[in-house]
Parts: C-alpha cells; sequence; structure tokens
C-alpha cells in the first residue's frame, strides 16, 4: 500500500542530461516523474553553447536508461567514436529523448522555490511525512503549486557564471562593463561574433577546458585577421599541469585542448600573464584595463571573455535543509572527493546517493549541480548518479549502493590543488603576485603523466 506521498510524482528540474536520464531511470522503476524545464526546449543550456565540440565521445554521452526508451521509436544511436557539438547533443539526443517521456516533461516551467508542504525550514513537527511543494512560473506569467514525493535538482550552473573578481566578487567596474566582457566561449562562426574579436585584442580569464577552448578559438582567428591577439590571464602560475593530461588523458580530446592552448601561446598568439587576480577594471578611452589586486595594471584591451567556472543557484532552495560543503557548495559527502585544494586528480570515485543526500530526505541535487564550484564533471557521472537515486526511490538499496561506472584519468595528478595557491603561482611562475606582470613565451615540457591519487 503506498503512503499518500509515494503516490506524487518525483519532481525534476531542468530538461538536461542529467535531468532527462533521471527521468529514464524513473521510468524504468515504475516511478512517475515530472521534468520541469524552464527553457522551451529539451537542453536549452546546452543549445547555447551549441557551437563547442563535446570532449566526450558519443558512447559516453547517452544513457543506458534512456536508449532504451528510444529505441522502440526506431532512433538510431550516433557513431559512439565520434564528439557531438552541443548542438548534436541537444537535437540527436536530449530532444527525442525528451519527445519520448512527452507530458512527463514540461517546457516554459521556472521552478523559484521548494518547499514542504506547511513547513518551513524551521519546522521539525512531521516533516518528513509532508510531500514537497514546488512554486512554478510558467511561462505565460502565471504561478502555480505543485506537490511531490522526492525533488531532483538537475538545473546545472549554467546560469550563474562566475565573475572577474579574484575574491568571488564582481571586480569594481565589471558590471559598468558589460558590454565588452562575455562569459561564455565566442561562436566565431557568427558574423556579429567573429567581427567582435576580428582584429582585437582580447583577455581571456581562466584556466579550464572553457578558456583553453576560446584560446585555441581566438588563434585560429589571429591566423585568418592581422590584429587578432589573445592575452590569457591565470590567478594561478604555470605549471606541467597547467595544460592538462595532454596524450595522457583518457579522454584524448580533452587532453587536446590543452594542447592547443599551448599551442597558441608557443605560436605567440597568445601572451599568458601568471599570479594575476582581477580587482577591477577601468576605462581608458573605447578600451578596458585590468588591475590586479596588487596595484598591477595590464595593457589595454578590447574584450574580456570571463571562463572563471559556474557556481549553483540555491536561491530557490532555501527553504530546504541542504547539507553543503562551505568552501564548494556541493554535498557534504561530494565535497571531499572532488575538491580542487586537496588533490588534482581528474578521477572521481563514482558515488551515488549515499553522497548525495542531504538533511532534507528526498531533496537531491545532480549532475553539474552537485558539484557546485567544482570542476571535471562528465556526463558519466551525472547518469551514474540519477541511476542510484532512481534505484533508492524504487527501494532497491543494493542496486542504488553499487558502483556501475568507471571513468576516466585525466593524465594530471599530484598531491598539490589546481586552484588559485598563491604560493603555488610563486614557485611555478618565478615572480607570483607581487611581481611586475609577467608575460611568458611558454614552453612546458611534455604533460604530466598519469598518476595515483
Amino acid at each position: 500500500m503506498t503512503t499518500h506521498t509515494e503516490a506524487l510524482p518525483v519532481v525534476v528540474i531542468g530538461a538536461g542530461p542529467a535531468g532527462l536520464a533521471a527521468a529514464s531511470h524513473l521510468v524504468e522503476r515504475d516511478i512517475a516523474p515530472l521534468v520541469l524545464e524552464a527553457g522551451p526546449a529539451a537542453g536549452s543550456a546546452v543549445r547555447e553553447w551549441g557551437h563547442v565540440r563535446l570532449f566526450s565521445t558519443w558512447s559516453e554521452l547517452v544513457d543506458p536508461a534512456a536508449e532504451k526508451l528510444l529505441a522502440p521509436t526506431g532512433w538510431t544511436a550516433p557513431d559512439g567514436s565520434t564528439y557531438p557539438s552541443g548542438a548534436d547533443w541537444a537535437e540527436k539526443y536530449l530532444q527525442p529523448l525528451a519527445d519520448v517521456l512527452g507530458d512527463k516533461v514540461r517546457y516554459g516551467a521556472q521552478v523559484t522555490g521548494v518547499s514542504r508542504l506547511g513547513r518551513d525550514r524551521i519546522v521539525d513537527a512531521d516533516r518528513e511525512q509532508q510531500p514537497f511543494t514546488i512554486s512554478i512560473l510558467n511561462a505565460d506569467g502565471t504561478e502555480q503549486r505543485i506537490t511531490a514525493r522526492a525533488v531532483i535538482d538537475a538545473s546545472g550552473t549554467w546560469s550563474t557564471p562566475s565573475p572577474i573578481g579574484g575574491d568571488g566578487l564582481p571586480a569594481l567596474g565589471e558590471k559598468a562593463a558589460a558590454a565588452r566582457i562575455s562569459y561564455r566561449i565566442p561562436d566565431l562562426k557568427d558574423p556579429a561574433v567573429r567581427a567582435r574579436y576580428a582584429g582585437k585584442r582580447t583577455a581571456v580569464i581562466g584556466s579550464g577546458a572553457s578558456a583553453f577552448t576560446a584560446l585555441a578559438y581566438l588563434a585560429s582567428l589571429a591566423e585568418e585577421t592581422p590584429g587578432t591577439h589573445a592575452v590569457w590571464i591565470l590567478r594561478r602560475g604555470i605549471s606541467g599541469s597547467t595544460f592538462g593530461g595532454g596524450t595522457a588523458d583518457q579522454l584524448p580530446a580533452r587532453g587536446a585542448l590543452g594542447l592547443a592552448a599551448k599551442a597558441a601561446v608557443d605560436n605567440g598568439r597568445a601572451d599568458a600573464v601568471t599570479g594575476f587576480r582581477t580587482t577591477a577594471v577601468e576605462r581608458d578611452g573605447d578600451r578596458l584595463v585590468l588591475v590586479a589586486e596588487d596595484g598591477r595594471r595590464l595593457d589595454p584591451v578590447d574584450e574580456v571573455i570571463v571562463l572563471t567556472g559556474l557556481r549553483p543557484d540555491l536561491s530557490f532552495l532555501s527553504e530546504l535543509r541542504l547539507g553543503l560543503d562551505e568552501r564548494l557548495q556541493a554535498p557534504t559527502e561530494l565535497a571531499p572527493l572532488i575538491d580542487p585544494n586537496q588533490h588534482s586528480c581528474g578521477t572521481v570515485y563514482p558515488h551515488g546517493v549515499n553522497e548525495l543526500s542531504h538533511p532534507e530526505k528526498g531533496v537531491y541535487l545532480v549532475g553539474m549541480k552537485s558539484y557546485g564550484r567544482a570542476p571535471t564533471f562528465l556526463a558519466m557521472t551525472g547518469y551514474e548518479q540519477v541511476r542510484s537515486i532512481a534505484a533508492a526511490l524504487a527501494g532497491d538499496q543494493e542496486a542504488a549502493e553499487r558502483v556501475e561506472l568507471t571513468l576516466p584519468e585525466t593524465g594530471v595528478c599530484g598531491g598539490a590543488g589546481l586552484f588559485d595557491d598563491p604560493t603555488a603561482a610563486q614557485d611555478n611562475a618565478g615572480g607570483g603576485c607581487c611581481a611586475a606582470p609577467t608575460t611568458l613565451q611558454i614552453g612546458v615540457g611534455a604533460p604530466a603523466q598519469s598518476g595515483g591519487c
């Protein structure tokens, strides 16, 4: 006999890769999902970076439960050895999957709040016996409330990019200079975007795969358009791991991104400035000058591309009792596995319901959002997360705790953290935060070899 809450659907927030995979696993377990997507189509966030090619192959981007749902429709999986763009992923997989789920997916439904029915976060009495209540703002401006037995938040982090400021806050003048600042990898196939950067001097701030991609794009543009140049700004120093694992990366396309960024610098298409933590953006006529916290000032640039990571929007979850790490804003049990302050291995132990549970039972953050501010998330990780959670919701604890995934290593591994250590910056760059701006033509040796964490 089911309780009144067990008869309710599981609400999944977001019709992206993790959200639709969650719905697929729930269907496989005979649990009714309801996917709420703020955008007008499946994978709305993915479509915004549709011009970017993924470094995972198709074989790593299709969830097994989702494939089972798609198979009877005549859907044919793309060549598993090829690399799709974001647009390919959305159009050839995510949208067909959402179409199969049918009325289990609602578009134009923005979740504005989640709580327990009749209980704010303070109230203990009968809390766990109450269903979840979800506030929705529909595309037509109407508001709605629905109830659910559980909530899986797969809304991602795309909507909340991190700012320029090295302290995590917007730099002084950042908002005023918004017209010259972008927080996305540029689509240089778009004539308007191409004109924005062609023949210009552009600062690229960041040290991950997105920054590598932007540098490679701008280097390619520089080959065709004289005067195009990138200035790569790193908050830390240069080391053997700066460009990723290279040929040692078990995802070859991911390793190639770092090598492309290195080539851009080695070939003079980009300069690298290390140990630079931006605190202000100043005007110099029509150009911008970046100022570091130690007073250093860079030569003026025409444009700035900020790729300093993403962060979760937790505002609509404020009435829930979440257990989050104070640094990463990731679930408390997951955080030690992904904390870049502690290790630099790309391999994260596959995890599920145990690491993703919160004091508020029945609510889970999955996919990119589960990582909080940590990087290196893979779609495969999200698929394993939701498989485990669906099993737990079905009462199959053995399956929930079983590991069914082996993740590829980055080829970057060591005891030091990857991010923003001023000491590491000083040791590696030979100057550090207090030196004059260091512009390097980098000739780093072979990429770091894979090791154990």
